[in-house]
């Protein structure tokens, strides 16, 4: 039977940093750590293994990277979550890794309670964005304001309305999570909005939803 704890694998090549993640989480009653890595390929075994609840991953490391080992992950054990954790905000990082199918990209600097709260976000399927993080993408991705939203891009929004999560929209809509991740950020983008809450508000507002009866 599975243990009621969330269960973790901690991958990162510079072993104090790996030993510090894991020493701030080691308290912490909900979530259990099945495993450490110092690379992604034995990183891949502990999966295979353990299939872990969340997977937090460093993103540069000298064999197979973040990169290559959340995309990896994700078609192996789509179960599994892939929470990046790293020092690197620049755009085309934080891109290479939602694309590669994580669904959270979270820095280095972030708090012990806000690792916490987020490894469990991305357990039950919600994506988890450093706030630095989640203002470069949307900056990025930005259109015209007020630029219409495509037939999709409205589709997951009524999931977002509905309060599904990433993954049970992709479900709905027959697409891939990492898919629902790109559409989620170009409707934030034309709404001007950085989080799923105020984009229903917003869409609400314009028109753009059908209010609930």
């Amino acid at each position: 039977m599975r243990s009621e704890k969330l269960r973790i694998i901690v991958v990162d090549d510079h072993s104090v940093m790996r030993a510090g993640v894991i020493a701030l989480l080691a308290s912490e009653p909900t979530i259990e750590i099945v495993g450490e890595a110092d690379d992604g390929r034995p990183a891949l075994e502990l999966v295979d293994r353990y299939e872990p609840d969340v997977a937090l991953i460093d993103l540069r490391m000298p064999h197979l990277d973040g990169v290559a080992t959340t995309t990896e992950i994700v078609a192996r054990h789509p179960r599994t979550r892939v929470l990046i954790l790293t020092t690197y905000d620049t755009d085309a990082e934080i891109e290479r890794g939602v694309e590669a199918g994580a669904i959270g990209y979270l820095l280095k600097d972030t708090t012990r309670d806000q690792l916490v709260d987020a490894i469990h976000a991305a357990a039950r399927g919600e994506t988890v964005l450093a706030p630095r993080v989640a203002e470069r993408l949307v900056a990025r991705m930005r259109q015209p304001a007020q630029a219409p939203l495509t037939g999709r891009e409205t589709d997951v929004l009524n999931a977002v309305a509905d309060g599904l999560t990433n993954a049970e929209i992709g479900r709905r809509l027959v697409i891939a999570e990492a898919t629902v991740k790109t559409h989620l950020l170009r409707l934030f983008a034309k709404l001007d909005v950085n989080d799923r809450t105020r984009a229903v508000v917003v869409a609400l507002e314009r028109g753009l939803l059908r209010r609930p009866s």
